[in-house]
C-alpha cells in the first residue's frame, strides 16, 4: 500500500469486549480498507481516543467499567466523531436516548458486516462533506437579489426586509454560503438542527417550503433554492452576480 493511500484509510476505534465480535471486526474491517485500533472496555476507551485522533467510533453499549453511554457522552463532550452504537440492546428507547447523546447511527447484534461497512462509510461521508462546507465569515452575504445581515440577522429579498425564523435564517445561511454546492439533507440537518437532531426530514423540506414562498419570485418554480432529487438542495450560483 502507497504512504498517499495509508495516510487515507478510514481510522475507526472498536470499543468492544467480546472477542469473537472483536476478532470478526479486526479481519473484516482490515479486509475492507479500514485502520482498526480496538479498546475492550470504556476506561480504555477514553484513554485511547484522547492521543489518537479517530473517524470513526464502534461504540458497545455493555462494557466493564465505564458504561457504553458514559463513554458516548464523554467522547461527543470533546469532539464530533461520528459514533455508530453496536449492540445486542434493540429497543427503541436505547436508539433514542443514544441518538439523543449524540450517537450517529445505530446497529444490533447480530450483523452482517457488509452493512456494518456500509454504515461507516455512510457516516464518513456526511462527516467529510460538513468539513468541506465554506465557513463564511463575512457579516454581509449578497447573493443576486437576496442579502443577509449575519450580525443582525436580517435578510432583505429584492431591497425589502423578510423576516425569518431562526432555523429559516440558518438554513439560507448555509445555502447561501455555499453556493452551487449541493448539500445533502443529511448535512443539511447536522448543520441546521444538530447531530443529534431524531426528527424526520419532512421538516427540513417544510423549512425550504417556507423559504421559497419568502425569496423566491415564482416559488413553483425556485430560481434560488433548487432540489437535486434524492439528495438535497442547492443555492443556484447563476444568481450570485450583485
Amino acid at each position: 500500500m502507497s504512504k498517499k493511500a495509508a495516510e487515507t484509510r478510514t481510522r475507526v476505534l472498536v470499543v468492544e469486549d467480546e472477542e469473537s465480535f472483536i476478532d470478526a471486526l479486526k479481519v473484516g474491517l482490515g479486509r475492507e480498507g479500514f485502520e482498526v485500533s480496538v479498546a475492550r472496555d470504556g476506561d480504555e476507551a477514553l484513554g485511547l481516543f484522547a492521543p489518537q485522533r479517530f473517524d470513526v467510533i464502534l461504540l458497545d453499549l455493555m462494557l466493564p467499567r465505564v458504561s457504553g453511554l458514559d463513554v458516548c457522552r464523554a467522547i461527543r463532550a470533546q469532539s464530533d466523531v461520528p459514533i455508530i452504537i453496536v449492540s445486542a440492546k434493540g429497543e427503541e428507547v436505547d436508539m433514542v436516548l443514544m441518538l439523543e447523546l449524540g450517537a450517529d447511527d445505530y446497529v444490533t447484534k447480530p450483523y452482517r458486516l457488509r452493512e456494518l461497512v456500509a454504515r461507516i462509510r455512510a457516516v464518513s461521508r456526511r462527516r467529510e462533506a460538513r468539513d468541506e462546507l465554506d465557513d463564511v465569515d463575512e457579516e454581509i452575504i449578497q447573493r443576486g437579489d437576496l442579502r443577509l445581515d449575519a450580525q443582525a440577522r436580517r435578510c432583505y429579498v429584492r431591497g425589502e426586509e423578510i423576516k425569518l425564523r431562526k432555523k429559516e435564517f440558518a438554513l439560507l445561511r448555509l445555502l447561501m454560503e455555499n453556493p452551487g454546492r449541493v448539500l445533502t439533507r443529511e448535512v443539511l440537518i447536522d448543520r441546521v438542527w444538530g447531530h443529534d437532531y431524531v426528527g424526520d426530514t419532512k421538516t427540513l423540506d417544510v423549512h425550504v417550503k417556507r423559504l421559497r414562498g419568502l425569496v423566491e419570485e415564482d416559488p413553483k418554480n425556485p430560481v434560488h433554492i433548487t432540489t437535486v432529487r434524492g439528495v438535497g438542495y442547492r443555492f443556484e450560483s447563476a444568481t450570485n452576480a450583485e
